[in-house]
This record gives C-alpha cells, structure tokens and sequence, in this order.
C-alpha cells in the first residue's frame, strides 16, 4: 500500500509517496482502509519542524483519518470487517484526565498517523463514524471538531444563551460556530476577510467583526456585549491575540487557549486575570470518549462540517500549501480513496 512519510522540518517538499506492507492484524489490532485525510495547523508545524513533539525518523503524517474496517485481529469486539470508522487523535486517552501517558502517542507525530491507503490501529484508538456523514466529512472530527467539543462544553461549560468569541476561519473556528449554534449559544467571530464573515454568518454566527478594519477588534466585542464581555473565547491566535481576547472576555469568564498561529510567547497581565477572576485553560484535543459524545450531539442534530476544498491523495503537497495559505473556510481534506 502507499503511504506519505515525512521527517519533521524537512518542509512540505519533502513529503514523499512511499510503498509499505503491512502486516494481518492480531489481537485487538484493527485494519482500515483509509478514505479521507484532513489537516490541521498542527501538521505543517511538524513539517516545518516547530512542532513540540516529533520523532528523528520518518513517520506518516497526520492525526485525522476516517475509513472501513477491512480485517479485525481474533480478539476484536468493538468493531468488525464493514463498520465506518474514525481515529481518535490520542489513541490511548479514552475518558478521565489527560496525562502524561495518554497523550504521549498522538498520531502523526512521534508515531505513525493516517495519511496512508492503510492503517492498523488497536480497536481502543477507534470511534463509529455517524450515518449522515461521509467519509470526508467525518475526517474532520478527530482533531478539530473534538477540539472545539472539549472547549464549549467540557472544558468551557457552556450552556444555551452563553455566549463565545471564535477567532478566525480556520477548522476549529468552524466547528466552534456550527456547534454553537446548534447549541443555542450566541457567537461572534472575527476575520480579516468581509466574505468569509458573510459565509460565517450564513452559518448562523450572531455578530462578526473584520479585525483588519477594526484593529482594537476586543473594544467591540465589549460594545457587542454591552460592556460585559464573552463567557468564552477560542482562542487560535496566540502571541497576536491573547491580550486582546482575555479584555474580550466577561469577569469570571474562561480563554480557552488552543493554538498558537502567530507564534507562542508574549506577555499577559496577571493583574488582568487576578481583577477580573478569569481563567486561563489549555486546550489539547481531547479524549475518545469526548468524541463518541461529540458524535452522538452531531447525530442528533445532523451537522454536516464544512469542508474547504478536497484534494486527491498524490496531490497531498498542494493540499499542504492550500492549508499554508491560510485563505481556507472550515477544513481542507485529502480524499484517499472514493
């Protein structure tokens, strides 16, 4: 079978086709052949070797992969040869507390990830894709939409009529604002461009401010609040932002820290958490039992994420530089097989 691999910080020319065999599962090892790919900021970090955890080797790039179980070890139950399936972003995180041994294994990282015809994992490291989607659609979740699940409603506790500020347009953002408004939350999302907030607004956000032409863009999430603030804001930003979104948010409000696409860094005010008793919390994906219940909310009100634009899979280089670009809306997928 074909795979990509990458050594981190060899850049996005330096991902290459590679021919690979792999072994029959045993035990409780699961084979899936893969349909769709889709990437995250996080995938050209480890490319452009800024990434936090790499291995010296070589590895198969990218965390998030959905596909059909095509062959199951004698120790299976979770699945068999036919289901849908979609890996979670930390194989061995399945409920409780992230630790330093549950994240240890990301996929696409120090270990191999999904951008492969296919893969073997072990059955734990695997959820059921929901009905309605296809397999492009549910290669979106593993990542991004479980991340935008854990900072709403795990981590965030966010309830109908809280409100949220999503910075951007990018796969998180995206995932934020549908979710958020299934969930009856009021959104306001920001962006340089005035045809992505129209589109942001066609997808239900409440208010939208382009940042290029309103700089001091924390002034009027203020003013869109009534002085009050956000109870949560995504933040995705990093260096750029942060000082503006801890002002974005209310008193006793929560700066739900995912990524960082302008760098990490910079300096916060303590006295700008301490006087208003906000909390700062890292975001870092979330478990797979986060995500079966992310699946069982999408299956009920039947959201269809937004895909950008697909790529064949011996085009994944150009899907890498669309990504690089930044001028995507939602998610960029790689289609392995139709």
């Amino acid at each position: 079978m074909q795979a990509y691999q990458i050594k981190a910080g060899q850049q996005i020319a330096g991902l290459e086709v590679v021919q690979r065999t792999l072994s029959a599962p045993t035990g409780h090892e699961v084979q899936v052949r893969i349909h769709a790919v889709s990437l995250n900021y996080r995938d050209l970090m480890i490319v452009n070797g800024s990434y936090r955890v790499t291995s010296e080797n070589p590895v198969i790039p990218c965390s998030d992969g959905a596909g059909e179980v095509i062959a199951v070890g004698a120790q299976v139950t979770r699945f068999k040869v036919g289901d849908r399936v979609a890996a979670s972003f930390f194989p061995e995180w399945i409920n409780g507390n992230p630790t330093t041994q549950n994240t240890a294994g990301a996929l696409g990282a120090a270990v191999n990830g999904m951008l492969a015809e296919e893969v073997i994992l072990s059955e734990d490291a695997l959820v059921a894709i929901p009905k309605h989607l296809t397999y492009v659609e549910a290669a979106t979740i593993p990542c991004a939409g479980v991340t935008a699940w854990n900072s709403l409603f795990v981590e965030g506790g966010l309830r109908a009529g809280d409100s949220v500020l999503l910075l951007g347009t990018g796969g998180v953002s995206i995932w934020a604002l549908q979710l958020a408004k299934a969930a009856g939350l009021r959104t306001i999302i920001t962006s340089s461009s005035d045809e992505k907030l129209e589109r942001a607004r066609s997808l239900g956000a409440s208010a939208t401010i382009n940042y290029k032409t309103t700089p001091e863009w924390q002034d009027e999430v203020l003013r869109l609040t009534d002085g009050k603030g956000v109870d949560l804001v995504l933040e995705v930003g990093g260096q750029g932002t942060l000082p503006r979104s801890i002002t974005s948010a209310r008193m006793g409000g929560k700066v739900a820290i995912i990524g960082g696409v302008s760098g990490f860094g910079g300096e916060v005010n303590p006295a700008a958490l301490i006087g208003s008793v906000k909390r700062l919390a890292g975001i870092f994906v979330g478990s797979r039992s986060m995500f079966e219940d992310l699946n069982k909310f999408l299956s009920v009100v039947e959201i269809h994420p937004v895909v950008d634009r697909i790529f064949p899979f011996l085009q994944a280089r150009e899907a890498f530089t669309h990504l690089e670009k930044a001028a995507h809306f939602g998610k960029v997928v790689i289609e392995v097989r139709q």
